[in-house]
């Protein structure tokens, strides 16, 4: 009987079986990662989880187990960090902030969305906003800021463009923008590597 069961029953086998990534929740003070019991909680409370098809049990027991795979998984960008799976985790992880790890180990790996990679390199660096209020497409948002007895511009690095080196010097200094590069390489390296695959 038990033989017949397992022609059907159909087991994901994970490629990699590392520990590198839990190691890397370690290194960053979020061992509490180890004591997860997968009971399902986080993703029973989980807003976006109940729209979409993230499963934040998932993503944190492939990060656990090691399938590298999650890294480039597009589930672990749809956490809205609130927080929820924590306040109910039984174990007291915090369960968004290795969600928010999850993220940055896979943006130094290379894999980030190309929507968030023009966010931060040809916007927010760019221009030292991440939500840019110049250019013809805004001035909606503009005139409405006026509306309200407001000046047509936040007092942001748009009322002092000079500050946009300053915010781009902060930037350097803390390695932002060399992640994005390392990012972009990545990117490209794989990219080229997936189109080689397809030629041979």
């Amino acid at each position: 009987m038990s033989e017949n069961v397992e022609k059907y029953i159909k087991r994901k086998v994970y490629k990699s079986t590392s520990s590198r990534i839990a190691q890397k929740f370690v290194d960053a003070g979020l061992e509490k990662i180890r004591a997860c019991i997968n009971c399902g909680t986080c993703t029973g409370s989980c807003p976006s989880g109940h729209r979409t098809a993230f499963r934040t049990r998932s993503a944190i027991r492939r990060a656990l187990t090691g399938d590298e795979s999650v890294l480039s998984d597009i589930d672990i960008w749809l956490c809205s960090t609130c927080y929820y799976c924590y306040e109910r985790c039984p174990r007291d992880i915090p369960v968004t902030d290795m969600i928010i790890k999850l993220r940055n180990i896979a943006v130094e790996e290379g894999y980030i969305l190309d929507t968030h990679f023009t966010l931060a390199k040809d916007i927010f660096y760019a221009t030292g906003h991440g939500v840019p209020a110049t250019g013809e497409n805004n001035k909606k948002w503009r005139d409405l800021r006026k509306s309200y007895g407001l000046p047509p511009l936040p007092p942001t690095v748009h009322s002092y463009p000079e500050a946009v080196k300053e915010c781009q010097e902060l930037m350097d200094a803390v390695g932002f923008k060399k992640l994005l590069d390392n990012a972009e390489k990545l990117k490209k390296e794989r990219a080229n590597a997936k189109k080689k695959d397809k030629e041979e």
